[in-house]
């Protein structure tokens, strides 16, 4: 009898709860490989659903009752450890699911270990030392998930992976995810006789539109800004090569009055996850950025991808370029270009010549959203609906007045109407959340 989703589980409840009408064709075939306990290596891009692909069958293999943590899921990095954690949580399982990674107390992680969770998700290098410090016991492992493997590799995780596999002992079922094909795979991932899952056209994004435009000098920095003005609300990602650029680019936009985010790995976590926090709650509508937003992120519906500086290789050029037209939507990838600066052979077919309007004549758009910051999170027990009926009753909002919620360990934040901040900040001043003391301010970076 061939072994199914629905013949184990409700996959409508789940599937409703995640806010998904029906898996797509990778997802099933996956489900078929991973569920019988056959090696799988999936080739798709970011936005086409792995890891829903993964975490489905990985529902079903978990075993109700017994303890030790059974499946464990390797990330290149805190965000999308964080997005994994999150996605298994809104599936409504029951089962207890933790994530580790650096910058997060040790502490504190140890602290979740000592009840291990059914699931496990975490950063090369903060699960490797938590199992050098024996905070939980590899034999109950039957599940390894390597997730955007091409990416931890990338970025040197690879003694790390390989020493996370070897104290592995009783694997039975192996995982690997990638963005990109990969010719050979290491020896130390132990993945005998894989099942390759390939999403056709991969690097493909059929509603994608590529644009160049080139300055009348070496300077890119007017174009960006008027290119910003001809983007408007819509949401758009500008990528920078080095940490120095977008540091340099934000300070030229702050000077623009052009409201934005920033990204890249200098960053301290805080920083970084209030950035991403503001950026899918709409406080501000352009985030700019390395490299490390092309991959493993979860934000939605990009609209403009903007290639300040030219991607060093057709990989990066691809992902950078993965983060808008994904799974069927539109959207724009413009290459800036000086005077003296030409298209990679690379990049083909060649992105068409834009020419942009004079110098912009009005202001750039402000968002109607500002990001709100709660002094509680997820370990005071508070939910989100406890923190929205706080804002709504206690601070006077209407229900069209609040966004977006986002909790952390031991904080939250929420989008609201930027006219009405001042008089919830009033309204919820000295109040309690849940008999709590709760401090309420507008989230600054």
């Amino acid at each position: 009898m061939k072994v199914t989703i629905k013949s184990i589980m409700n996959i409508e409840t789940i599937l409703s709860a995640l806010g998904i009408k029906k898996l797509n064709s990778m997802q099933l075939q996956a489900d078929e490989a991973i569920i019988n306990r056959t090696n799988t290596v999936l080739i798709a891009p970011t936005g086409s659903g792995k890891t829903l692909a993964f975490l489905l069958p990985a529902l079903q293999m978990i075993v109700g009752g017994k303890k030790g943590v059974q499946v464990l899921i390797i990330v290149p990095s805190r965000e999308l450890a964080l997005q994994i954690e999150q996605v298994f949580r809104a599936m409504q399982t029951g089962f207890k699911v933790n994530s580790c990674y650096g910058g997060h107390p040790v502490k504190t992680e140890v602290n979740n270990l000592s009840e291990p969770p059914a699931l496990l998700v975490g950063t090369p290098g903060r699960l490797a030392d938590h199992l050098r410090r024996r905070s939980f016991n590899p034999d109950s492992v039957e599940m390894l998930v390597l997730d955007e493997f091409d990416k931890s590799l990338e970025l040197g995780f690879r003694n790390e992976m390989e020493f996370i596999v070897q104290s592995l002992t009783n694997l039975n079922t192996r995982i690997l995810t990638s963005a990109t094909g990969m010719d050979e795979l290491p020896d130390f991932t132990q993945m005998e006789n894989p099942v390759f899952i390939r999403v056709a056209d991969a690097s493909t994004n059929h509603g994608l539109e590529e644009f160049f435009i080139q300055a009348e000098n070496q300077d890119k920095s007017e174009l960006l800004v008027r290119l910003l003005h001809h983007a408007g609300k819509q949401s758009t990602l500008v990528f920078c090569n080095h940490r120095e650029a977008v540091e340099r680019i934000s300070n030229l936009l702050g000077q623009a009055g052009i409201a934005h985010g920033i990204y890249h790995g200098g960053l301290e976590q805080e920083q970084r996850e209030l950035a991403l926090i503001r950026f899918r709650n709409q406080t501000h509508n352009l985030l700019i950025t390395t490299d490390l937003a092309s991959r493993g992120l979860d934000i939605p519906e990009i609209m403009h991808v903007i290639h300040y500086q030219l991607p060093a290789t057709e990989s990066v050029w691809v992902h950078r370029n993965g983060r808008t037209a994904r799974m069927h939507a539109g959207g724009k990838a413009w290459v800036l270009l000086t005077s003296e600066e030409y298209l990679p052979p690379f990049m083909q077919p060649l992105p068409r010549k834009f020419q942009l309007n004079e110098s912009p004549q009005k202001e750039y758009p402000e968002s109607e959203w500002e990001t709100i910051y709660l002094s509680l999170g997820k370990k005071d027990k508070v939910s989100n609906g406890d923190i929205a009926g706080f804002l709504l009753k206690t601070g006077g909002l209407k229900s069209d007045d609040l966004g977006r919620i986002d909790r952390l360990d031991y904080a939250s934040f929420a989008a609201v109407k930027r006219r009405k901040v001042r008089q919830l900040l009033a309204g919820v001043f000295g109040q309690k959340l849940k008999n709590k003391n709760v401090k309420t301010e507008i989230a600054r970076i």
